[in-house]
């Protein structure tokens, strides 16, 4: 039997850099479909403490749907209202689906979730290996690697794909420019134990000078942001508890008996976006791909819904049916929800840093008036969560083409519309039994589309993509042209038909 770091070695068919939820997520989804994937992380396996704790309900979706959500569900604590600066609030539980909250828990917890599922559906990761070159041809992706005991290799790959972070190898080797510029210098970070827990779950206040952050992980310790207005110094200088405190006590009025620290670093938070995600049989995903404030808590959602985009259309390509420009798809359609969101998460930045006093007063009363209007604040908290997310649709097609498909309710056994995308295929949803369509589904596109017939009244035909968002729909009741418009459709999204014997064939 071949030793472990030697299979950490063999031939993939994508090598995806980087360990984080991203990488994760993306190995799971390949490993799955049947994808050989292995993960390269320099990391040699020890705990991942970063700064995302945040996980908003368009990705608690996605996890949903590869039947994670629910275990990540019980390691942390749910919001249901996110504070402005000053009195204003958001409030998430009127969000549709079942996750009409934030869920607050650690980086790591994700991590582990998203690891346990990538290793049981087969994917490979190889710890303490660090990505030191790159070259690729219209064959495949060579990647020059170094263990963590000094030995080189060169391994292969049909696919690679740069979730590595902000200051990304791939994106290096690329030779991919990185424009932007940095927003907020020396935030410092700390995660620590608290003699009095605050009253809320969430709490943040900036005072001009001073803003302070406090979040649970819900095992006693807390991750606390503060910057220091007064003390701008590189991000290579060691973090004072004592400024900590101090900076907390002037944002907060208090510092909550905060002590024991386990982990202590100070960052700047930048706003730069590649230009673009793809470069031949190489991806960009996540921090490697756009990095923004860490307002709104969107960081590692939007890299996990990147992951999500991509992982479907490499299936696609590797068992030879992706349509004709599906690979181009993914920069397609994530590059400007990249771009949104750095805009977004920029806004807020800067909102909650005003040193004047009256235009923080101004911000206020803004914020308050606006939140306070229905449209304005479902809006908001449709943005933030990611529930509003959707892609270009061709013109002419249906009016839920591009969009977010909800969690209906299905007939049969699997009785929501996320548990049935768990096996990796598109979804047809149909409203009753019809045996033309059926056929379609069942035979012709067998290995990659999966029909379920609605749990209530619809007239509304719809292919669900496996991320979760909507391919397709018509409205059309005639069953011959409907069942020309599907077998359209499945051919657009889903390739040519398998080939049956002639006497399998129907006309």
């Amino acid at each position: 039997m071949a030793d472990k770091s030697e299979s950490d070695m063999a031939p993939a068919d994508v090598l995806v850099v980087g360990a984080g939820p991203t990488g994760l997520l993306l190995a799971g989804d390949l490993a799955a479909s049947g994808v050989r994937c292995t993960v390269l992380e320099r990391r040699t396996g020890e705990l991942n403490l970063t700064r995302a704790f945040a996980v908003h309900a368009r990705t608690l979706e996605q996890l949903d749907a590869r039947g994670v959500a629910d275990e990540l569900l019980r390691t942390g604590e749910r919001i249901t209202t996110l504070r402005l600066p000053g009195t204003a609030r958001v409030r998430m539980d009127r969000l549709p689906g079942r996750f009409p909250f934030v869920l607050i828990t650690p980086q790591y917890e994700t991590e582990r979730v998203l690891e346990e599922r990538a290793l049981d559906a087969g994917a490979r990761i190889a710890w303490g290996t660090d990505l030191t070159g790159l070259e690729q041809d219209d064959d495949g992706v060579r990647a020059r690697v170094r263990r963590a005991d000094g030995s080189e290799h060169v391994l292969t790959a049909r696919y690679l794909v740069g979730a590595d972070g902000a200051a990304s190898t791939v994106r290096r080797e690329l030779g991919l420019p990185f424009p932007g510029r940095s927003v907020v210098r020396s935030v410092m970070l700390a995660d620590v134990r608290l003699n009095d827990a605050p009253r809320e779950v969430l709490t943040a206040n900036a005072v001009g000078d001073a803003f302070a952050f406090l979040a649970p992980f819900g095992d006693g310790w807390y991750r606390v942001i503060a910057w220091n207005r007064r003390h701008q110094v590189a991000d290579s200088e060691p973090v004072s508890m004592e400024e900590i405190r101090e900076v907390t006590r002037r944002a907060l009025g208090t510092d909550h008996g905060m002590h024991d620290p386990r982990w202590t670093s100070r960052f700047h938070s930048d706003e730069r976006q590649v230009p673009r995600y793809r470069a031949g049989r190489v991806f960009l995903a996540g921090d490697a791909a756009h990095v923004h404030s860490p307002a709104g808590g969107q960081g590692m959602n939007t890299g996990l819904q990147d992951a999500a985009d991509l992982s479907w259309r490499l299936v696609a390509d590797l068992h030879g049916w992706a349509p004709p420009g599906l690979l181009d798809g993914y920069d397609d359609e994530r590059y400007p929800v990249g771009r949104a969101v750095l805009r977004g998460s920029g806004a807020l930045l800067r909102g909650a840093l005003l040193e004047s006093r009256l235009l923080r007063a101004v911000r206020t009363a803004v914020a308050r008036v606006a939140t306070r209007i229905g449209p304005v604040e479902r809006r908001l908290a449709g943005a933030i969560s990611g529930i509003d997310v959707s892609y270009p649709a061709p013109p002419g097609a249906h009016r839920l083409a591009g969009r977010r498909a909800p969690d209906v309710r299905l007939a049969g056994p699997r009785r929501r519309l996320y548990e049935a995308l768990r096996d990796g295929r598109f979804v047809l949803v149909v409203a009753a039994n019809d045996p033309a369509v059926t056929y379609l589904a069942t035979k012709r596109w067998a290995d990659r589309v999966r029909c379920v017939v609605a749990g209530g009244a619809t007239r509304t035909t719809v292919l669900v993509r496996p991320d979760g968002y909507i391919a397709w729909a018509t409205d059309e009741t005639v069953p011959d042209r409907r069942a020309a418009a599907i077998r359209e459709a499945l051919t657009r999204w889903c390739g040519a038909p398998t080939d049956f014997p002639q006497h399998e064939r129907r006309a």
